[in-house]
This record gives structure tokens, sequence and C-alpha cells, in this order.
């Protein structure tokens, strides 16, 4: 390999976590699985693994099973042409950024004891820590997986494939973050955002809604329904007005229309409006556009009134409509 060669801790730590040495180059995996080793490099390639030669040791017994188990889905039509590639990759980043964050935080562990080995600390933790983590990972991924298919059996019609909803999308947005960032120590500007995005996720879950991603000073979710949406960004703009909250000041735009979703994420006009909408919220105010007022204009509980037309990014002649709620 282009890399040097690992350290005695390393090699243990390897062997901890895959459960044996590599003993295996790829062409012998792809031999083993029966699958193409064109095959298989893409998948390795789609799933962010560093590149290898055919004469590298570094696979296991577990890379066979995992090259098989694909072909399996491939086979099922999980893994179909149209879509592997996209569902592969979405799997690699998500695992990536689970294992930097996880690493970290056993790096931390491992060297709050000056007095102790931290490589040995490291590979205690780790023995200790992994099994848990995996049968916790697969815990949250069957309760999000089974909320994801009662969202699908949901319709009237019985199991939808349809990849287009009607959706309420929201952005929120931490108003003035690049000014105030630059006066904060690390710690402190990890601890605001931590509590931004702890605090936008409770009350997105307890209202109905659902957190797509954190985009880092903003907030992306989505509603069923327009009611829930309008409430969850009224409460978070209300949270971010009180001074004597640490939750920080925010604006809001929310749109409501036709949203494709795709590997968890949510594309299309409704989405952009939604985004085009937050640019123009003045700090502590929510717009929305007329999906939105449509549907709440005859709402006891909220009032609308016309912003003037604006133009921004995709869209020449934007109507928002400022959203408040009735005290």
């Amino acid at each position: 390999m282009s890399e040097a060669d690992p350290t005695p801790e390393q090699e243990g730590l390897e062997e901890l976590l895959l459960g044996e040495r590599p003993s295996l180059t790829r062409v012998e995996v792809a031999e083993a699985a029966g699958v193409p080793v064109e095959v298989a490099q893409e998948l390795w390639r789609l799933l962010g693994f560093p590149a290898t030669s055919d004469d590298d040791v570094a696979f296991t017994t577990a890379d066979v099973e995992a090259l098989r188990l694909a072909a399996d889905l491939t086979g099922l039509g999980i893994l179909g042409d149209d879509s592997r590639s996209a569902l592969v990759r979405t799997w690699g980043r998500s695992f990536a950024r689970l294992a930097e964050w996880q690493t970290t935080l056993m790096a931390r562990v491992a060297a709050a004891d000056p007095d102790a080995d931290p490589a040995a600390q490291l590979a205690m933790l780790t023995g200790e820590v992994i099994p848990r983590v995996e049968r916790l990972q697969s815990y949250v991924w069957r309760r999000h997986l089974t909320s994801a298919a009662g969202r699908r059996l949901a319709g009237s019609e019985g199991p939808s494939t349809n990849e287009t909803t009607r959706q309420a999308v929201a952005f929120v947005d931490i108003v003035g973050f690049t000014s105030q960032s630059r006066s904060m120590r690390e710690a402190e500007l990890v601890g605001w955002i931590e509590t931004f995005e702890s605090r936008s996720t409770e009350v997105v879950v307890d209202h109905g809604g659902r957190v797509i991603k954190n985009i880092g000073d903003e907030v992306l979710l989505v509603a069923d329904t327009p009611a829930a949406a309008a409430r969850i960004v009224h409460l978070l703009v209300t949270m971010g007005a009180d001074e004597d909250d640490p939750f920080p000041a925010v604006r809001a735009g929310v749109a409501y229309g036709d949203v494709v979703t795709r590997l968890g994420d949510v594309l299309g006009a409704t989405v952009n409006i939604a985004a085009r909408l937050t640019s123009l919220a003045r700090p502590g105010t929510v717009l929305v556009d007329d999906g939105m007022r449509e549907e709440l204009e005859d709402s006891p509980v909220w009032s609308l009134r016309r912003v003037p037309r604006a133009s921004v990014k995709g869209y020449s002649s934007l109507r928002p409509w400022a959203l408040r709620h009735r005290d």
C-alpha cells in the first residue's frame, strides 16, 4: 500500500474491530463471493474506503460475506442499476460520519487519564463500547424503519411507491451566525450549535415533524401538514426571541407543495422556495409561500400578512407572506 506500515497498536485495533487479521486480497474476496472484481471495486469505492491494489492483503472473511449480501440484495431488486450507486454511497457517508464522531469521543475519554497509555485505553474502550454501539445502532435503525414503513402504509390506497408527496418544508436559520461565531472559542461554538440542534430536534419531533438534516447554522425539517409546520417554526422563533433562553435567535421560511423524497433527503421546487423565503425573513420572523397561505388563511390560530414580492435566485417574483400566531 502507499500508506505507511501500520504500528502494532493499529494492527491490534484493526483485528479487534474486524474480528480477524486481514488475510485476503480484493481479487480473492471477489472470487470467494462469486462477484466480478470490477463490481467489488465499485462497491468498495462507493462506500468511501481507501483504494487497494490487487496484491494488497487488506480484507477479511467479513468482506466476503458483505459482498455476498450485496449480491443478494441486487438479486432481490433492492440494489438495482438505478439506485445501487446512490444507496451504497449514502451508506458509506452516513457511517463514515458516525465513525469519525464515535472515535473522537473514545479518543477523548482515552486521553482523559494522563497516567494511562492512550493506545491501550482506546483498545480497551473499543472492546467495551463497540458491541454496545453496534446493537444500539441496529435498534435505532429498526425503529426508524418502522416509522418510515408506517408512513408508506398510511395512505388510503395501501403501500405507496411514489417518491413525490405533498409536505410542508421549513428551513430554520440562526440569525447572525457568521459574525457571532467569530468571537467564540471552539468549545463555546460547539456548545452553541449543540443547543440549537438538540432543542430544534426536540421541538420538531414533539410536534409531528421530522428533521431531514442539520446544515451548520440551519435545520431543514418537514411536516405532513402546514399546521404542524407552522406550530414548529413558531415555537422555534419564539424560543429564539426569549433573552433568557440559550436557544439562538432564528428566522424561518416554510413552503407547502409537492416534495420529492430521495434517500432520506427532500428535493424540488417546494424545498427551493422554503430556502429562498428563509433568506428573505427578518430576524425572529416566519415567511411562508402561497401553498401555506392557502391552507392556513381560514385558521383561527394564524394570521397572514402580505409581504412585497421579491426577486431571488430562480424566482423573479416570489410572493411571501408573514406568518404570525394570533395571541
